[in-house]
């Protein structure tokens, strides 16, 4: 625990509750950019082959991380926004089409299928607010419905979705399943060949640890060429490097979706992380999580006033809890937290806390004690 400890070295009173929006990198990823920079600064691109080797190896790892048939099946991208046009502008939509979503996403989980309207898609928002989300969710599928677009994880409430029911669901009904899975992937297991889905993606700079500008776009192999592309240049090629050759063809793999140079920098330090995860183990990561998080939850139940806004089964949590206080208004009580260092969010009527695997139980306690002196 002390080595994990040590790769988040924080200015001492800093309680960083806050992984769900941005998180902090570990020391290996910012001595891998530092690194990165000096030999940018002295050779240049001397040595590329080198990065192109480090580039694969982030692939390997967020294919291990997806549990992804191939490396084939992984597309970088420069963030979740990107891959889910990529998903909403390539299918070959019909008038009277549908997709269903719920009634608490992202806006970039929502405004991207609302600007298919023009071409006669309809979107339809399900209540998450029952006990059985997911039964609402497949219920309001149709013979219409072409694709599902869910979060695997809400982002302002932090209800965990079962993912394998709702991919099994839209299997039997002949719906594409597509996940946001930006507030699970990192802070827990996440199977894309459990869950059956078309479409997975999500950003690296939240519980994956690394920096903004870099995620993860996963396509099923055999629905790659049913999306229609819109970019296009020299690194989506099939026959990269050739930058002679005329009679081109889009690269087979997911790499289709990748038009120009990449982002080295962000693999840099997503790898670097993504190294640290695995070292830890994802099974014990969301243990950990969890562990903070019941901490947090049974805290601010305790507290006379205090609404939790987030469910309290564990099996419907990950990483966020949210929460209320009578007598406060959010904003007023946001900054208050924020002038004691507390790193948090306002979120889904309340404040939004979300810390991670190596988010020492002092912070917790700590938070959990100015939050009773506020009260």
């Amino acid at each position: 625990m002390t080595a994990w400890h040590d790769e988040f070295p924080q200015e001492p009173g800093l309680r960083y509750l806050n992984h769900a929006a941005v998180a902090p990198w570990p020391r290996r990823a910012s001595q891998a950019v530092s690194a990165f920079a000096e030999q940018n600064m002295r050779v240049g691109a001397r040595d590329y082959p080198q990065w192109l080797q480090l580039e694969q190896r982030l692939r390997t790892r967020l294919t291990r991380l997806l549990n992804a048939p191939s490396s084939a099946d992984v597309a970088l991208v420069k963030n979740t926004s990107e891959a889910l046009s990529f998903v909403a502008f390539g299918l070959d939509w019909r008038s009277g089409d549908q997709v269903v979503i719920s009634d608490q996403e992202f806006p970039s989980n929502r405004v991207v299928w609302e600007a298919l309207r023009p071409q006669g898609v309809e979107v339809i928002e399900v209540s998450l607010a029952g006990s059985d989300p997911e039964a609402a969710l497949l219920a309001a599928c149709t013979a219409r419905t072409r694709l599902l677009a869910i979060s695997a994880v809400q982002y302002a409430s932090g209800l965990r979705l079962d993912m394998t029911r709702l991919g099994t669901g839209c299997q039997q009904r002949g719906v594409l399943l597509c996940i946001d899975a930006i507030q699970q992937l990192g802070a827990q297991p996440f199977d894309v060949q459990a869950s059956q889905c078309a479409f997975a993606m999500a950003d690296g700079h939240k519980w994956m640890l690394g920096a903004e500008g870099l995620g993860v776009f996963y396509c099923r192999r055999d629905l790659r060429e049913q999306l229609k592309l819109h970019e296009y240049g020299w690194h989506m090629l099939e026959d990269v490097g050739n930058y002679d050759r005329r009679d081109w063809q889009p690269a087979q793999s997911a790499r289709r979706f990748e038009c120009g140079s990449p982002n080295m920098l962000g693999a840099v330090a997503l790898e670097a992380s993504l190294a640290l995860l695995e070292e830890v183990g994802l099974a014990q990561v969301a243990t950990l999580i969890e562990a903070r998080i019941a901490r947090l939850h049974a805290g601010i139940a305790a507290l006379p006033g205090a609404s939790l806004l987030s469910p309290p089964e564990p099996a419907r949590r990950a990483g966020i809890l949210t929460f209320s206080l009578v007598g406060w208004e959010h904003p007023r009580l946001f900054e208050a937290l924020k002038q004691q260092q507390v790193v948090c969010a306002q979120r889904g009527g309340g404040i939004r806390l979300s810390p991670h695997f190596y988010t020492p139980e002092q912070v917790i306690e700590e938070t959990l004690e100015l939050l009773r002196r506020l009260r």
